[in-house]
């Protein structure tokens, strides 16, 4: 996972492999979803994205991080400024995880802006702004999807996007195919272990597989 895998130690790391199969993908999981920010000339300008850790990979990195010492699932004021940007340091020509398409084109976006960090209940979380740097054709639908391409991180979903700003889209969110993309990785994976690869270096880039996607639709600007 490129967003906070440079931040965390290699012990980590390994009791992560170890707790979830140091051969299975994946090895981290996210509850995400996203609001979509119209500019006042009814135009999408950003995307303001959310996500939530998983428990156990929460609690290896706060205690990484040296938080929450008694496990209570809680940080207090003094320690919370340590939390700030904990998933916000990316390496260069990360995406972000975050993936805007029209008709097949790729929108391209800003990187995050506006962080929160916050731990609640034994689960990190954290928000970031991203503007729309290539806006979307009127009238077109587009499609948004959160999804790692390695799939070391597994990304759900959980709600309908929230319409920030006077606007009027139809969204849909569609599931993938499991049966489909479990057959394309169990093939990728024996072609792989069949030329002597290694599964966990070098996975085949399946993410978008399994991921959900939300298809956009919105009116033009009157």
């Amino acid at each position: 996972m490129a967003v906070i895998t440079n931040q965390i130690t290699g012990a980590t790391l390994a009791l992560c492999m170890l707790g979830q199969g140091a051969q299975a993908h994946p090895h981290i999981f996210v509850d995400a979803r996203f609001d979509v920010v119209f500019d006042a000339a009814g135009q999408p300008e950003a995307l303001r994205i959310y996500w939530q850790y998983d428990p156990f990979f929460s609690m290896l990195l706060v205690s990484d991080l040296g938080l929450d010492p008694t496990f209570s699932g809680t940080v207090t004021e003094a320690e919370r400024p340590r939390l700030d940007g904990f998933d916000m340091n990316w390496l260069a020509g990360y995406h972000g995880d975050t993936h805007v398409t029209q008709d097949g084109r790729a929108l391209g976006l800003s990187g995050p802006v506006e962080w929160t960090s916050d731990y609640v209940d034994g689960q990190l979380q954290s928000s970031h702004l991203r503007r729309i740097d290539d806006l979307p054709e009127p009238g077109v639908e587009w499609t948004v999807s959160i999804h790692d391409p390695s799939y070391y991180t597994s990304y759900t979903i959980t709600s309908m996007p929230q319409i920030i700003g006077d606007a009027r889209c139809e969204m849909r969110i569609f599931e993938p195919d499991w049966d489909a993309a479990g057959t394309q990785l169990d093939a990728a994976l024996d072609e792989l272990l069949a030329a002597g690869g290694d599964m966990e270096a070098e996975f085949p880039p399946v993410g978008a597989l399994f991921s959900e996607e939300v298809r956009i639709l919105c009116a033009p600007p009157s």
